[in-house]
C-alpha cells in the first residue's frame, strides 16, 4: 500500500522533491561512471599502439641490422680479395701513372645501403677522360736508356744483340683484333703472313705478329706506336724494331737490309727529300714500313710522337692543323704519318741528323707501276736488286684488304695482291724444286728434278747462300 501510495503521489500531482533529487544524482553519477570507463578504454587503446608501434620498430630495426650485417660481411670479404688487384693499378699519385690511372672517376654521395667504393669501382670500369690541358704520353717517362740497355747486355750474354755478325733485328706487324669484314681479306692477311715469316726465317730474323690494342686512344693508324715502345723496353737484345703494314709483302727474299750504311741513323724510313723539305709534302715519307733503332733516341721521338694520337678531339684538331701545314693533304684526322713529317720538319734540328731518308731501294714500293711489270722482271733481271728492278717491298697502300671499302678497285686489289704473293713465293718454292704455274695461279709444278742427286742443287739454288751486292 505505501509502495502504490508512494508510487502514486510521485507519479500523480507533480514529481516529489526527492524523487527528483534521487533521479538526478543516478543520472549523474553513470555520466561520470561512463566518461571514467571510455579515458580507461582509450588509455588501453593507446597503450596496446604504443606497444606494438613499439614491437614493429624493434622487429624493423633487428630486421635491418641482420641485412645491414650479412651485407657488411660480404661486403668485408669482396673487398679483401679486390684490394690486392686494386693496389697494383696507377693512382695519381704513383710515379708510374698512365693515361688510364689519371683520369679520376666521377664522385657519388654513399648511402648506408651502397657497396663500399671498391665493390662499386669494379661492378662499373672507369673510363678515361682526356685532358685537354694535359700532354698525352705512351707511359711513363724513361731515362739513360743506352746505360740501362748496355748494363742488361753485359749481364745478359745469352742474350746478344749482335748475331752473326748482324744486327739483331725484330719484325713486327699486325691487324685489327677482330676478323676481316670478308673472308678473302682474312684470307689475304694470311698470305702475307705468310710472306714475312718466310723472309724472317731465311733470313734470320725475329717476328713478332699483333692482334692487340695496347691503348684504346691510339687506334687506327696510330696502334703500332705503343708496341714498337713495349718490344723496345721489353727486349733490350733487339738493336731494330722493324714496323711493316700487313699490306706490304716482300718481294725481293734475297735482299738484305743493308745496315752497315744507318751506323749513325736511328730512323730509316723510305722517302724523297725534296718531297720533303722543299714542298713539304704529306707523302713525303712512309710510315707503312721504317726501322726504328732501340735507344734513347728512338723512346724520346715516340714520346714527341704519339701525343698527335688520341682518337676523338685531339686527333681531330691535330688533323685541322696537319691539313693547314702540309701540301696535298686532304682534310681528315690526324694520322702517324703526316704527323711524323710536321715533327722531323718542324723541329729539324732536334731529330733529322738521325733519320735517314731512304730511297735507293723500295724499303716501300708503291704496288701500281710494279705488279704489271712482273713477268718482265724475272725475264730481265734477278732478285737481290731490291729496286725498281726487282722491288724489295711491294705495298698495296689504298687496297686496305680488311675492311669494306678501299681506295682503289677492291678487285684489281686482290689480283695484284694474288700475283705479288705468287712472285716472292716462286723465289722460296724454287729452293724445293717448285714454282707457281702462273702468278695468278695458286697451283704449283715441279721445275727440276733432285730425286737423284738433291745436294748438287743446294749451293746452286739455296738463296741462303746467295749475296749480290747491294748499291753503297
Amino acid at each position: 500500500m505505501n509502495l502504490d501510495g508512494s508510487r502514486s503521489s510521485g507519479s500523480g500531482g507533480g514529481l516529489s522533491t526527492t524523487a527528483v533529487s534521487n533521479g538526478g544524482g543516478r543520472s549523474r553519477g553513470f555520466l561520470r561512471g561512463w566518461k571514467i570507463q571510455n579515458t580507461i578504454v582509450n588509455i588501453k587503446i593507446m597503450i596496446l599502439c604504443g606497444f606494438l608501434t613499439i614491437l614493429v620498430l624493434l622487429s624493423t630495426t633487428s630486421i635491418g641490422n641482420l641485412g645491414n650485417s650479412n651485407a657488411d660481411a660480404v661486403n668485408q670479404s669482396f673487398i679483401k680479395e679486390t684490394n690486392p688487384i686494386l693496389e697494383e693499378i696507377p693512382s695519381d699519385s704513383h710515379p708510374n701513372a698512365t693515361l688510364h690511372s689519371r683520369a679520376e672517376p666521377p664522385k657519388a654521395e654513399m648511402d648506408l645501403a651502397e657497396p663500399p667504393k671498391a665493390a662499386m669501382d669494379l661492378a662499373e670500369p672507369l673510363k678515361a677522360e682526356i685532358n685537354p690541358n694535359a700532354t698525352y704520353t705512351l707511359g711513363p717517362r724513361i731515362t739513360n736508356w743506352d746505360s740501362q740497355r748496355k748494363v742488361w747486355l753485359n749481364q745478359n750474354p745469352e742474350f746478344p744483340s749482335i748475331v752473326n755478325g748482324k744486327a739483331r733485328i725484330l719484325l713486327l706487324t699486325g691487324s685489327p683484333p677482330g676478323p676481316c669484314d670478308k673472308p678473302i681479306g682474312d684470307h689475304y692477311l694470311l698470305k702475307s703472313v705468310k710472306n714475312k715469316i718466310d723472309y724472317c726465317r731465311l733470313h734470320g730474323i725475329d717476328i713478332v705478329y699483333n692482334m692487340a690494342h695496347l691503348d684504346e686512344e691510339l687506334s687506327g693508324y696510330w696502334t703500332k706506336l705503343p708496341m714498337i715502345r713495349r718490344l723496345m723496353v721489353s727486349h733490350p737484345e733487339v738493336e731494330w724494331i722493324w714496323w711493316m703494314d700487313s699490306d706490304a709483302l716482300f718481294t725481293d727474299i734475297l735482299f738484305e737490309i743493308p745496315l752497315s750504311r744507318y751506323e749513325k741513323h736511328n730512323l730509316v724510313i723510305h722517302g724523297y727529300p725534296d718531297l720533303l723539305f722543299n714542298q713539304k709534302s704529306w707523302i713525303a715519307l712512309n710510315t707503312g714500313v721504317f726501322l726504328l733503332r732501340n735507344c734513347q733516341w728512338s723512346l724520346d721521338l715516340l714520346d714527341a710522337w704519339a701525343p698527335m694520337g688520341p682518337k676523338g678531339p685531339i686527333r681531330d684538331e691535330a688533323g685541322k692543323m696537319l691539313t693547314a701545314y702540309l701540301k696535298g693533304r686532304p682534310a681528315f684526322e690526324a694520322d702517324d704519318q703526316s704527323a711524323l713529317i710536321y715533327l722531323l720538319l718542324s723541329q729539324k734540328d732536334k731529330w733529322m741528323e738521325k733519320v735517314y731518308v731512304e730511297n735507293q731501294y723500295y724499303l716501300h714500293g708503291f704496288w701500281e707501276g710494279l705488279v704489271d711489270r712482273y713477268e718482265e722482271m724475272i725475264e730481265k733481271y734477278h732478285p737481290g736488286l731490291g729496286d725498281e728492278r726487282w722491288p724489295f717491298v711491294t705495298h698495296f697502300v689504298g687496297c686496305k684488304p680488311c675492311g669494306t671499302y678501299a681506295d682503289c678497285a677492291v678487285d684489281r686489289c686482290f689480283k695484284s695482291m694474288e700475283r705479288a704473293f705468287n712472285f716472292a713465293d716462286n723465289q722460296v718454292l724454287q729452293l724445293y724444286g717448285f714454282s707457281h704455274r702462273g702468278l695468278l695461279s695458286p697451283k704449283i709444278k715441279r721445275i727440276r728434278n733432285e730425286t737423284v742427286s738433291p745436294l748438287e742443287f743446294v749451293d746452286k739454288f739455296d738463296i741462303r747462300r746467295m749475296r749480290v751486292e747491294t748499291k753503297p
